[in-house]
């Protein structure tokens, strides 16, 4: 879960596998499948808003895009936003 609520505790979501997998590709989605967000290893994550607006408090869905020996794999999962 992360807290975007400016105190800078949790404030922004991200996962850091920068030596793992350094070309690896974060897609955020809403509960419709809508795609809210793209992050990178060399991004500041996501702060919970979708066009400058706060979006609310809720699961959001995500997948990692990667190359694993050459193959490309992808892992999905959830988190929880909250304000």
């Amino acid at each position: 879960f992360f807290t975007p609520n400016g105190d800078g505790i949790n404030d922004t979501w991200s996962i850091r596998f920068e030596n793992a997998f350094p070309n690896a590709i974060i897609s955020i989605f809403d509960c419709y499948g809508k795609l809210i967000k793209q992050i990178t290893n060399n991004s500041n994550g996501w702060d919970g808003t979708f066009n400058n607006q706060d979006l609310p408090a809720n699961d959001y869905w995500f997948t990692i895009e990667f190359s694993e020996n050459n193959t490309p794999r992808m892992y999905k999962s959830h988190f929880s936003l909250i304000r």
